[in-house]
């Protein structure tokens, strides 16, 4: 029987060899479309033939006896993808980020979420992507301003454990700009030298974020001692160098594998569906076109008058403009007076845009656009 299962899986193997190419295959023709579209000017989705698509799809599922969902929600990752990239192209086509190169700061080491973030974003845009680590944000943030990389990553919310204040304060001094987001699926694993049973952990080590993500699984393991460290994929490294059987670290699978360590929990964290939203800054703003989605992110600054904030929030309703985020944090040497972040799906090249930003500006007391980018579609 063994024999048998291991020639089964062989042959899946094979398979899922094949099916990748195909992927790679189809993504490469998919890059010869998005050059055609921008040297042609065409818009970039056509909703029309999507579906289209997708009816194929269902169809020659039941043919061959697969379920149709299943094989619509496959090919609907495969086409989001699609339009991923060639909003990428466009973006970089209309700003000329054509190198072959970019280099990207990020807060930890090679195995963080934040170098998967990096990796994810540019990895099919660029030939060569160069991540860089640093300590803090704020390091991988000055490493922009000062002309070490020319982009960096920074984490700035997570479903589980909210906003990330650091990320914000900086956005709102070190006069940077967003050009773009990615949201990454976060799955926190348990990871160990070697195949041990989890009740024989004494010391865990990770990010404070991680751990306030994984409190329940952690709550369980009494005899454990829970310990911060500068980041996840430090952590996962200080594990290995120590070579303790009976210490761990939470960090993703692909720290695991990055590090030669073994996954000894998968998936360990408060809510299933936790995903954690990077910004990538940069020295100078993007400019997207009209047809893409777009998300802006604001800081503003109300007056002290009664019913200042809620007059704010009244223009972006009075031009129909919807605000996906309000985040508050207080100001540097102002004792109780806030500064406020606010995301809203509006492209600044749009007129009605422009006229909203110009009334909000004059009623509020200060009013800074950090950013208009491609909103990440889910």
């Amino acid at each position: 029987m063994k024999k048998e299962l291991e020639s089964i899986r062989e042959r899946l193997d094979d398979i899922d060899k094949t099916i990748l190419k195909a992927v790679a295959e189809r993504q490469d023709i998919v890059k010869e479309v998005a050059a055609l579209k921008i040297d042609k000017e065409a818009g970039i989705r056509d909703l029309e033939r999507e579906e289209q698509l997708l009816n194929r799809i269902r169809h020659f599922a039941q043919e061959i006896g697969l379920d149709r969902y299943y094989a619509e929600h496959l090919f609907r990752e495969i086409i989001t993808n699609s339009v991923r990239f060639q909003t990428h192209s466009l973006v970089d086509h209309q700003n000329k980020n054509n190198g072959d190169t970019v280099r990207v700061s990020f807060q930890g080491t090679d195995g963080a979420y934040s170098h998967l973030a990096i990796q994810r974003h540019f990895g099919e845009r660029f030939g060569n992507v160069e991540s860089y680590g640093y300590d803090t944000f704020l390091q991988a943030a000055k490493a922009v301003n000062n002309g070490e990389v020319d982009m960096a990553c920074l984490p700035i919310e997570n479903t589980t454990a909210g906003s990330i204040n650091d990320t914000y304060d900086i956005l709102g001094e070190a006069g940077l700009h967003i050009v773009g987001e990615e949201i990454l699926k976060i799955v926190h694993c348990l990871l160990a030298v070697d195949e041990v049973d989890v009740s024989q952990i004494r010391r865990i080590l990770s990010h404070p974020q991680a751990i306030a993500q994984c409190t329940r699984f952690l709550s369980k393991l009494s005899r454990s001692r829970v310990e911060s460290y500068l980041d996840t994929a430090i952590s996962a490294r200080k594990v290995l160098e120590d070579g303790d059987l009976s210490q761990a670290a939470i960090a993703g699978a692909h720290a695991a594998d990055h590090y030669g360590l073994k996954v000894i929990a998968h998936d360990i964290a408060n809510q299933k569906d936790n995903f954690t939203r990077f910004v990538i800054v940069a020295p100078e703003p993007v400019q997207v076109d009209g047809q893409i989605p777009c998300k802006t992110s604001l800081m503003m600054v109300t007056s002290n008058e009664e019913g200042s904030l809620i007059e704010c929030l009244n223009v972006l309703h009075k031009h129909g403009i919807n605000m996906s985020k309000l985040e508050s944090r207080p100001r540097m040497n102002e004792p109780w007076r806030y500064s406020f972040y606010l995301d809203i799906e509006a492209n600044t090249e749009n007129e009605d845009t422009k006229k909203a930003l110009q009334e909000l500006g004059e009623k509020s007391a200060e009013l800074k656009v950090l950013g208009c980018y491609p909103k990440q579609e889910s």
